[in-house]
């Protein structure tokens, strides 16, 4: 059980000062798999998890797993992903299950009972969640997040170029700025020290998107959870530049250009700490 007195955007703060911004994604995706040698089944993604697992124990604040990756393969997959999240919390590191999850009302208080509850095998220290129903409806999942020292990053403004149809609409009173008006919002609500435990997904390529939409993140006042450095295309001189004012809260995710160097634990490592010390300029 999680300890309910420190919220997960404290806990996160103080592991990134210790081992620094990055997070590495723990996706594998069947390309992956028979290029590090295993089967395209459960048992391979579970011995991919180990290797990943294996090189950021004491290197990293936290591991990523995607979830689709996992599920893909039925209850087999399934229990990969809790064998993968027990054995990263038990090597101190957090846990981000990347599941993007979004819904109402019942539905919404089972997924957050799911990923974040006490109770469930699949309990992570974060998750990843979709606002498009409506910020509100996500309320089962902040509620549940924030009474057991868990944590919580909410889609708000993503790289990939189908992403502007929705959450750039309104230009300067878009559906990104109203996303990160509530999570700042929300977190006001929360007793914490140096940042909220509800975070922002934000692509650390959207620079351009954050002067159309005149967004400034330097006020921003929880952990922002940023994919796409190394081999999606952003530069730790572009982070800088898209997070100037809050370099301290971004979270650095990296999956390929970590991964892309197994399945030898060595390589792995050498690509963690080769991404550590580029991202030492923000």
């Amino acid at each position: 059980m999680r300890n309910s007195c420190v919220g997960f955007g404290d806990v996160l703060f103080q592991k990134m000062e210790q081992y620094g911004p990055l997070c590495v994604g723990i996706d594998p995706h069947p390309q992956l798999l028979q290029q590090w040698g295993l089967s395209v089944s459960a048992d391979g993604v579970e011995r991919f998890s180990q290797l990943v697992l294996q090189a950021c124990a004491g290197k990293v604040a936290a591991v990523k797993p995607q979830v689709a990756f996992f599920e893909s393969y039925g209850s087999a997959g399934f229990l990969a992903l809790e064998r993968c999240i027990k054995q990263a919390q038990s090597l101190g590191l957090l846990v981000i299950s990347d599941a993007k999850r979004g819904d109402i009302g019942s539905t919404m208080s089972a997924y957050a009972h799911t990923w974040l509850d006490d109770s469930s095998s699949l309990a992570s220290d974060a998750l990843t969640l979709s606002p498009y129903l409506g910020f509100g409806s996500l309320s089962p999942a902040l509620e549940l997040s924030e009474s057991q020292g868990r944590g919580v990053f909410v889609l708000a403004l993503t790289s990939n170029p189908e992403g502007k149809s929705v959450q750039h609409r309104g230009g300067e009173r878009s559906v990104a700025a109203e996303v990160i008006r509530s999570a700042q919002e929300r977190n006001a609500e929360q007793s914490w020290q140096r940042m909220g435990s509800c975070g922002l997904v934000v692509g650390a390529t959207v620079a351009d998107a954050l002067d159309v939409l005149s967004i400034d993140l330097s006020g921003f006042n929880g952990p922002i959870l940023a994919p796409g450095y190394g081999a999606q295309g952003a530069t730790a001189e572009q982070l800088y530049e898209v997070f100037s004012g809050c370099q301290s809260q971004v979270l650095v995710n990296s999956s390929r250009g970590v991964l892309s160097r197994g399945p030898s634990v060595e390589g792995l490592i050498d690509a963690i700490e080769s991404s550590q010390e580029n991202l030492k300029i923000i």
